[in-house]
């Protein structure tokens, strides 16, 4: 029976020595969806994709891949997922064409089925001219396309994506998640990310946040985005204790950094302009803006509500 969901993990738990890495995780993400686990360095995510891909064992708990045991059938596991490391899983000093190849022996793909599949996607990534190229040659965000080439050459039914953007520019970033959402489109791959640029994560249809290895759930972003506030109020401070004090009683408290605040303002019809001349001497700057799902993480990362259960 084919398994509603792509994904599912109960009580999933990494532990090294004293510390606990990933910490009783429970999650599930359905069959097709792209799912964002969005957390800080050292949160306990890339933990999270080598336990859920046969890379480490958990320490206790269980998940499951299309319905199969992620530690009772490893082998099977394997030819179900796609991985595209943070650090490139490429030789530099070979070509495009050498690599795939190379990853498509290690998939076990006949010369000829290797051959086609490695044409389909150079075309899918525009990299046709650059097959006879070393990866020396290439520009980082073709590096990258080939590094996802090679996650997705034996058309697995998961795709995780770590960090896959990092440290690439903007042009960049977007042609590779460009790639990614017709490769889901055309092959109906489920996509499990991971990323710093928290406004990559806006497309997931699901996001959970992670930190210190624990899991908040989070929900579709464009509804925490709503659910969070109307706008973000953003105040430099002469005094930030008695600007606290004073809207508080009004918008709830504050995220603090320094002199500097951020408010949550539910009213959409709420006059800045009278509020800033009540303020008077104790503002050095003010603006609001709309939320964003930088916003919905800094909210829920502290004791505050979100909006959302």
């Amino acid at each position: 029976m084919v398994s509603e969901f792509a994904i599912q993990s109960h009580g999933l738990t990494k532990q090294y020595g004293q510390a606990v890495v990933v910490n009783d995780l429970n999650f599930q993400v359905k069959a097709g969806e792209c799912y964002g686990l969005l957390g800080p360095n050292g949160a306990g995510k890339s933990t999270t994709i080598h336990m859920l891909t046969t890379m480490t064992s958990p320490t206790s708990g269980e998940a499951s891949i299309c319905g199969e045991s992620v530690t009772g059938n490893p082998v099977l596991i394997r030819s179900l997922v796609g991985l595209v490391f943070q650090d490139s899983a490429l030789d530099r000093t070979m070509t495009v064409d050498e690599n795939l190849h190379f990853a498509a022996a290690l998939y076990g793909m006949k010369k000829q089925q290797a051959s086609e599949r490695i044409d389909e996607l150079l075309a899918v990534f525009n990299l046709e001219k650059k097959r006879h190229l070393k990866l020396l040659a290439l520009s980082g965000g073709q590096r990258r396309a080939v590094d996802i080439a090679r996650g997705v050459l034996h058309k697995p039914q998961v795709l995780f994506l770590d960090e896959p953007t990092i440290g690439l520019d903007l042009p960049n970033r977007r042609a590779i998640w460009r790639f990614v959402e017709q490769l889901r489109r055309e092959q109906g791959m489920t996509v499990f990310l991971t990323t710093h640029y928290l406004e990559e994560a806006v497309a997931c249809d699901q996001v959970d946040f992670i930190q210190q290895g624990k899991l908040k759930k989070g929900g579709k972003p464009t509804s925490l985005i709503r659910d969070l506030a109307a706008f973000i109020l953003e105040l430099d401070c002469a005094d930030s204790e008695a600007v606290a004090a004073q809207l508080t009683p009004q918008f709830g408290p504050p995220l603090i950094e320094d002199q500097h605040l951020s408010f949550r303002v539910a009213d959409a019809d709420t006059d800045f302009t009278a509020l800033q001349k009540s303020l008077g001497d104790l503002l050095n700057a003010m603006q609001w803006r709309r939320p964003n799902l930088n916003d919905v993480y800094l909210w829920s990362m502290t004791h505050h509500k979100v909006g959302v259960q």
